[in-house]
């Protein structure tokens, strides 16, 4: 088996199943290590219940200018793409929260009058769950709009001698691309419906755009719409598994079980899930 393989779980939107997927494949197999990238609402840690020993503050680098040496001359303001910084007449502000920490204002600035200090933007957990399997999340603070800083530390967490499961946010956005890259793998979740189908679509665009093999998994499957398995056979997308629309599914996860503890039959199915995707990659 390959060492090191990593697998991201994603789809197009949210609510498709992507954590009840990515919590039982970790539960099933050995020596994982689990890092739940969703960092604005993450809900693993309620199905694999995992004990935190560590918690640290993760941050992002801005500007902080020296108005004794700043002469505002506005090249700081004229290289932030996204406005963070405003030269005015008199004076130079700075809105931190559209910061995105690339430092190039402090380059710039012919005064060098621009240091970087740390914003602190969210909070890294990492523990244990299922015995010594590893478990990491990150918890962006409330109100911050940039995720993609805290994603990016909890992955710098990655080992190289364990099968890494990264459950991603929903959606197709920076958040969703920057879980994704340098993964080996991704299972796509969807579901059985118009909007399903709509959002499989573009998730599949950029799975093509980052050159990433993936498969699908169609949840709350019943006969009722195939359309999500016909637009599968004519893009030529392999349907790795279907979950069946079961009250007693829904039931037990609304009470914090995962799929494998209310059907345990299913570890077999992820076990075999694993391999296939491990000689696909």
């Amino acid at each position: 088996m390959k060492k090191n393989i990593k697998i991201s779980v994603a789809s197009g939107k949210g609510g498709t199943g992507k954590t009840l997927v990515s919590v039982s494949l970790a539960l099933s197999i050995n020596n994982v290590q689990f890092i739940d990238c969703d960092v604005e609402e993450p809900n693993a840690h309620i199905f694999l219940k995992p004990e935190i020993e560590i918690e640290k503050s993760v941050g992002i680098p801005v500007p902080e200018i020296d108005k004794n040496k700043c002469s505002l001359c506005g090249e700081c303001g004229k290289i932030c793409e996204y406005h963070a910084i405003v030269n005015l007449k008199r004076d130079v502000l700075v809105f931190y929260e559209l910061c995105h920490g690339c430092g190039g204002c402090s380059i710039v600035c012919p005064e060098k009058a621009i240091k970087e200090k740390e914003r602190e933007i969210g909070i890294l957990r990492k523990g244990k769950f299922n015995g010594d399997n590893e478990f990491i999340d990150g918890i962006l603070n409330p109100g911050e709009p940039l995720s993609p800083p805290l994603i990016r530390n909890l992955k710098k967490e990655i080992k190289n001698d364990k099968t890494v499961i990264i459950d991603c946010p929903p959606g197709t956005s920076c958040p969703v691309v920057e879980s994704i890259k340098g993964t080996d793998f991704c299972i796509l979740i969807t579901e059985p419906t118009p909007f399903g189908l709509n959002d499989l679509t573009l998730a599949v665009e950029v799975l093509k755009k980052l050159k990433i093999p993936y498969g699908v998994i169609i949840n709350k499957c019943d006969s009722k719409y195939n359309e999500v398995e016909k637009f599968c056979k004519k893009e030529n997308i392999g349907i790795l598994m279907k979950i069946p629309y079961k009250r007693d599914i829904g039931v037990a996860y609304s009470k914090g079980k995962s799929l494998i503890e209310a059907s345990p039959q299913y570890k077999k199915e992820f076990q075999d899930l694993l391999n296939r995707i491990v000689k696909i990659v």
